[in-house]
């Protein structure tokens, strides 16, 4: 279980950190333009980031 999740931490840095070292300014404007949503907007796409965790997570049991 402890080796599982470091890996899975370790994945998560290494897919975050892609977009900003290929592509800073546009990153840097994402970022801005995030900055400036409702809380509501916030609560949204984070609930959805969950589901759709919690989904990927439920495939990989089911298949693997």
């Amino acid at each position: 279980m402890g080796e599982s999740l470091v890996v899975a931490i370790g994945l998560l840095l290494l897919v975050e950190g892609v977009v900003p070292f290929l592509f800073p300014r546009q990153w840097r404007d994402t970022i801005e333009r995030i900055a400036k949503f409702s809380d509501g907007q916030l609560r949204f796409f984070g609930l959805m980031a969950l589901l759709s965790g919690l989904g990927v997570l439920s495939l990989a049991k089911l298949f693997f």
